[in-house]
């Protein structure tokens, strides 16, 4: 079923002091406004190659695909007055490089493909677009228990590993963050992951991660994508301070028979 959005008059603003939206204090003023942000105001104070454009009948009128419309003129096709988009343009706004990354891949893929078939390639580089959590971990370990989607473990018994920041998230989808817009939704992403070494690497896994993208050794198939219940991370949702939530939520699914996760990426490799 396709997911609709809140009005944005009608929204609980609750929501946005909870995480994933409260980690998104930067653009507070847009999100609790009124009225969303114009395209003119989503340009304000962001520099770079891209702009972020109304999207028009005489836009469209060019024929380009979007992804090849932003590759060719920086131009990022916005509808007015949509949740899925004004989140897009945040993440946009917020990381670019890793948005660059899949730009790039996508229109070699529609080279290669066309307009009407989609590559496991593509597949999965929407899916982290659309649904994506960035996951930064120090803690190697912790792999052992979502290997095995042991949900008590990775969320319940390691809560002081996410206190300390032994291992952190951050929403990068903007169709995640959109739901998020549901209080108590029961949200599942699909995470990328990150191994640190020290606080010196802190500021290094965007980078890798969008190096790793656009080189191609990242998102070639959607199984490469780790399904991460969010709404399990301490503090995301009202009911995960009880060891019941894990056990009974729906969004906590067992491992499939035969599903593999593939090793994280690693910095410095």
């Amino acid at each position: 079923m396709r997911f609709i959005a809140p009005d944005r008059a009608e929204f609980s603003r609750d929501v946005l002091r909870q995480p994933p939206l409260a980690q998104w204090r930067d653009a507070s003023g847009w999100l609790d406004a009124m009225q969303f942000p114009t395209v003119d105001e989503l340009n304000r104070d962001w520099s770079g190659a891209w702009r972020f454009v109304a999207q028009t009948p005489a836009l469209l009128a060019d024929g380009l695909h979007y992804e090849s419309r932003i590759h060719q003129h920086g131009q990022i096709a916005t509808r007015a007055d949509n949740w899925h988009d004004f989140f897009n343009a945040l993440v946009w706004r917020r990381y670019p490089l890793l948005k660059a990354a899949l730009n790039r891949r996508q229109v070699a893929e529609i080279a290669l493909m066309g307009d009407k078939q989609r590559s496991r390639a593509q597949c999965a580089l929407t899916h982290f677009d659309e649904g994506g959590v960035i996951v930064v971990l120090r803690d190697a370990q912790l792999l052992t228990c979502w290997d095995a989607h042991d949900w008590t473990g990775l969320f319940w018994e390691a809560r002081d590993a996410w206190a300390q920041g032994l291992i952190r998230a951050e929403v990068f989808g903007h169709a995640l963050l959109e739901m998020a817009l549901v209080p108590d939704k029961l949200i599942t992403g699909k995470a990328l992951v990150v191994v640190e070494a020290d606080d010196r690497a802190r500021d290094a896994a965007i980078p890798a991660l969008a190096a790793a993208i656009a080189d191609g050794r990242l998102l070639n198939d959607p199984q490469e994508l780790r399904a991460l219940p969010v709404s399990g991370i301490p503090g995301w949702h009202r009911a995960n301070d009880e060891a019941s939530f894990y056990a009974a939520a729906e969004c906590f699914r067992p491992l499939r028979t035969g599903r593999r996760y593939p090793p994280p990426l690693r910095l410095g490799d």
